[in-house]
């Protein structure tokens, strides 16, 4: 089953809905490239904040094969960053679409 749309890009974008599912089947690894004091006061579950040394270390000795996924505030700025890991040979890479504002608004809870 699929569920991510291919785009004409090395990785690939994905809704929030279907982001639910590749992190449920796939546990990938979750990168939130948003600004330090913005990660600190909410992420994703498990998700880690992107720092060049992190960058780089995942960049050089990252396991390729397992799944990245992306996000920043808005899904832009981790479209750029998904292109930089897809170019140094990760398989299976997802920009959140809509980023952390796309996750947090189909999370809100109801009143």
């Amino acid at each position: 089953m699929t569920f991510w749309s291919l785009t004409a890009m090395k990785y690939k974008t994905i809704s929030v809905a279907d982001s639910k599912n590749l992190i449920k089947e796939s546990k990938p690894m979750i990168l939130d490239c948003r600004d330090l004091k913005d990660y600190r006061a909410g992420h994703l579950e498990d998700a880690l904040h992107v720092h060049e040394g992190l960058k780089d270390m995942l960049a050089k000795r990252g396991d390729k094969q397992r799944s990245l996924l992306i996000y920043c505030y808005f899904g832009h700025a981790s479209e750029h960053l998904a292109e930089f890991f897809s170019d140094f040979g990760f398989k299976d890479v997802f920009s959140l679409e809509g980023g952390y504002s796309g996750w947090k608004d189909q999370h809100r809870e109801a009143p």
